[in-house]
């Protein structure tokens, strides 16, 4: 029995026009082949299987070709392309950087380098995985990579191109290649599935084309894996069950039932997925990933960013045109959050869930944003306005308000007791009087008697008059009287030397008298200098003294604050400079305190020191 060969090895490009896209670094290799503007060195970086190494062999073995066709490309059949075939060629060298990354395996690669080809015309060293070289080996590798022979020529592949050196991307021609298109991918799958007399629908190579992510090779991986599981005939559903991928027939239904607000049935299909085996974050992220191609399909110009199957187009733009935009914006901004905390989340499925209750309410809540079927927006103005408040009566207006409604009423109630008694001057007056009395004298809300009238003893008040005005300080002490006492705010007293002086030497005094002896010592030799009205400076003669003072700052600014009656008093403590400071810096180190305190401050230069393998004498 024969033995098997994968798909990705037998169905390498063996020439330049058999590489799937790739056009645009093919296209540039033919013609420096054909106007002879070939480069020293190479560099080929991109993604996992898009063609790097099998470029670099279909370039190596055009160079060396014999009989070159005007196309550019390798005949396939002069002595130097079958000993390539073969596997026999003495002038292309690869090298696996991966395992073989120190300085040892890249000076015997140099060391090659010193001999001329036996035949053909360039020796080709392709060294895989470049990015894996350690730091010593890329440094023994410049020279060399640099200032090559004239018959050597360098090929690097890498898919880390940020972790080469500077030094060896600027030696290098460097050609970036891209993930490879899923129209790409299926058309180079029908063809090899047509070699192999494969049975397959369209839309299961549409399906491993976007499993594979723009990789030819994990592409051409599962295709192996999926024919030998369905025996050679390849069918949407089979490899669907292979792949593990949940169906976009899900999401639909899903979809339907989030708008029409379903709950009930959305979280028991939920529930059906999650029994197939699905997690919560791959429902959260195909949801979204849905929610998005919804979203694209609803312009004509943005449906070619479609990642889908062809099966399902004409259902994602019909459904795009049911919902509305603000509806897809907001359900994506819901799915995002909840993928992010999913990991957080200690119940996953309740997480899940709580993201679909969202999206079940998420209508309602865009109605509520809405007026006239047009979001609601913040209004932007031009100036700036305060916040606008209920403005509060004083309650000295409050008080003679009162008073003035009660005179009022009780003029009315005499007039009213007046015109029920006889016309008799005398009495009248008497009885205007003693009504008067009687109505200060009874509740105010206490209907007036019909009683004869009695002399009653008023309580002494304070005649009330309609126009006197009081302002908050006499409506409190009219109100308590001497029950509280009430202090009028003094004003404030700006910083004087005298009077913080004074403050200052009192304070060391209380430090004394509560035994902080040293605290004390500190105050009494501090310098003080005033800045302005409300801030002065405190000079102290060592760092030890900058703390005593610092430790009593909140109990001093206090007994500053009730003398100046200003509790926007601040100071701030200099520490003066001693003789032993003003020494400079650099007369006081050795070398050797010196290359340490430059290496703390600037780790490039341990790290030159290091690569160099230099060696300091101090």
């Amino acid at each position: 029995m024969d033995n098997f060969v994968v798909s990705a090895r037998k169905y390498r490009p063996q020439n330049f026009n058999t590489v799937v896209g790739q056009s645009h670094i093919t296209t540039t290799l033919k013609n420096a082949i054909l106007n002879n503007h070939l480069a020293h060195a190479f560099l080929f970086c991109g993604p996992r299987g898009v063609g790097k190494t099998t470029c670099a062999r279909i370039l190596a073995k055009t160079i060396n070709c014999t009989n070159i066709t005007k196309q550019g490309e390798a005949c396939n059949e002069c002595d130097s392309c079958t000993s390539f075939e073969k596997g026999a060629s003495l002038n292309i060298h690869e090298l696996d950087a991966a395992s073989n990354n120190s300085v040892d395996d890249i000076r015997a690669l140099v060391e090659q380098v010193r001999f001329a080809p036996q035949a053909g015309k360039y020796k080709v060293y392709i060294v895989d995985e470049v990015h894996m070289l350690s730091a010593n080996a890329f440094n023994a590798f410049l020279k060399t990579l640099e200032e090559p022979p004239p018959y050597a020529i360098f090929i690097l592949a890498t898919t880390e191109k940020h972790k080469i050196l500077p030094t060896i991307l600027s030696r290098c021609q460097i050609f970036d290649f891209k993930r490879i298109t899923s129209n790409d991918t299926v058309v180079h799958l029908e063809e090899i599935i047509e070699k192999e007399n494969i049975q397959a629908e369209r839309n299961a190579l549409q399906l491993i084309a976007q499993k594979s992510e723009g990789c030819m090779r994990d592409a051409l991986s599962i295709l192996d894996k999926i024919v030998s599981f369905s025996n050679g005939a390849l069918t949407y559903k089979n490899t669907l069950e292979h792949l593990n991928i949940l169906d976009e027939e899900y999401f639909f239904k899903l979809l339907e039932y989030l708008t029409k607000q379903d709950l009930t049935n959305a979280i028991l299909l939920y529930d059906e997925i999650n029994q197939k085996g699905f997690e919560g974050d791959t429902v959260l992220n195909g949801l979204a990933s849905f929610i998005r191609n919804i979203l694209v399909c609803k312009d004509q110009a943005s449906a070619k960013l479609l990642e889908s199957i062809e099966g399902w187009r004409d259902q994602y733009i019909s459904t795009a045109k049911a919902i509305s935009t603000p509806y897809l914006v907001s359900a994506l901004n819901i799915l995002n959050e909840a993928e992010i905390q999913f990991k957080m989340a200690r119940n996953k499925r309740l997480h899940v869930e709580m993201a679909i209750i969202k999206l079940n309410f998420l209508a309602q809540a865009i109605e509520l944003s809405l007026e006239d079927n047009q979001i609601v927006k913040k209004k932007l103005v031009d100036a700036h306005y305060p916040i606008r408040l209920k403005k509060i009566q004083p309650l000295s207006n409050i008080m003679v308000n009162n008073e003035a409604k009660l005179v009022i009423e009780t003029n009315e109630i005499v007039t009213k007791q007046v015109k029920q008694q006889p016309a008799n001057n005398e009495s009248s007056a008497n009885s205007i009087s003693d009504a008067a009395e009687r109505v200060k004298g009874n509740s105010y809300n206490e209907p007036v008697s019909k009683s004869p009238v009695k002399p009653i003893t008023p309580i002494p008040t304070e005649p009330a008059t309609i126009g006197t005005k009081k302002n908050l300080l006499e409506a409190l002490q009219h109100k308590y009287g001497k029950e509280y006492d009430i202090e009028e705010v003094k004003e404030s007293l700006s910083l004087n030397m005298e009077t913080l002086k004074n403050c200052w030497d009192d304070y060391a005094v209380f430090l004394e008298a509560n035994a902080k002896h040293a605290s004390s010592g500190t105050f009494k030799i501090a310098q003080l200098e005033i800045i302005d009205e409300i801030h002065f400076t405190v000079t102290v003669g060592a760092l030890t003294a900058q703390k005593f003072v610092e430790q009593e700052r909140m109990n001093l600014l206090e007994k500053l604050w009730d003398i100046f009656q200003n509790r926007a008093i601040q100071f701030d403590i200099l520490v003066a400079a001693s003789e032993k400071e003003d020494v400079p810096l650099h007369m006081r180190l050795n070398s050797k305190q010196k290359y340490d305190r430059i290496a703390q401050q600037f780790p490039l230069v341990n790290d030159l020191k290091n690569r160099c393998n230099l060696e300091i004498y101090f």
